[in-house]
């Protein structure tokens, strides 16, 4: 596996790699469902690159930037193992040299919920995977579906300036108990990791109800809302539009549900697809 660790080292290597190549962009700190995006990759393309970057402009005042789990030589060599052919792992330094000051606004999708909640956190991803795709050039970009408004946003972004890479969702992976899989569940404490499924468990009651009622929205989350265990505390229960991530209040089948729940200072989300 070769390693990069600036945009010009990145894309003279990319470039020798076969074609097509399948691209899954990643913080570090690898758990299984990180390993899951590489295997579509590795299905579905000649060559598979990666990025390991702990983004800082993603990251809000008072967020978890300087204490989120850093083990590059572990991530390296777990992606070493699944056949990834480049590591892309750049220093701040080099992401954003001394003067940088670019942003890419994100648009509507991400105006709402987790843009509202963590401002400026969408302008922070969509600037940092654009720079990215420049650096490694991927036919394919393969996100997980369990951070749905930021596939959303991307999504847009890459529509509305002309790219041509495919971006492919991949399902959530989750724990027996129906958790996402996320590199912050290791903050839970055992009485936050206890309660932490009940958050799925409310997502899906709720698009149960959608699927099999008559669609009002406000009945269904209000009862959903109710399953959510302590001491987790909800920020957010809503159904809305996969594509624009605007609020519906009515809904039926591909429709999203969509949740935030706050463990301390740790903040859980996830979705459930109506139908």
């Amino acid at each position: 596996m070769l390693v990069a660790a600036t945009p010009a080292e990145a894309l003279a290597s990319a470039r020798k790699l076969p074609r097509p190549v399948g691209f899954v962009p990643t913080m570090g700190a690898l758990h299984a469902g990180h390993m899951a995006l590489v295997q579509r990759a590795r299905d579905e393309n000649a060559s598979v690159v990666a990025s390991v970057f702990v983004n800082p402009l993603q990251f809000g005042r008072g967020e978890d930037f300087e204490r989120y789990p850093r083990d590059f030589e572990r991530d390296a060599a777990m992606l070493r193992a699944a056949g990834v052919a480049l590591l892309y792992a750049p220093s701040g330094e080099a992401m954003y040299p001394p003067g940088f000051g670019a942003s890419i606004d994100p648009g509507p999708p991400g105006r709402g919920f987790e843009g509202a909640s963590r401002p400026g956190h969408f302008a922070g991803v969509a600037t940092v995977v654009i720079k990215l795709l420049h650096a490694l050039e991927p036919a394919r970009l393969y996100l997980g579906q369990m951070d749905a408004q930021q596939l959303a946003v991307l999504r847009a972004v890459v529509r509305d300036l002309d790219m041509t890479v495919e971006v492919v969702a991949v399902p959530t992976l989750r724990e027996r108990d129906g958790l996402a899989l996320s590199s912050r569940n290791v903050y839970l404490d055992a009485g936050q990791r206890s309660a932490a499924p009940s958050l799925r468990r409310a997502l899906a009651a709720a698009a149960h109800a959608l699927a099999a009622g008559d669609g009002d929205v406000r009945q269904a989350t209000r009862g959903a809302a109710a399953l959510i265990e302590r001491p987790l505390e909800l920020e957010y229960l809503a159904v809305v539009d996969p594509q624009s991530f605007a609020p519906l209040e009515r809904a039926g089948p591909g429709a999203l549900v969509v949740g935030a729940v706050r463990a301390g200072a740790t903040r859980l989300i996830d979705n459930e697809t109506i139908g």
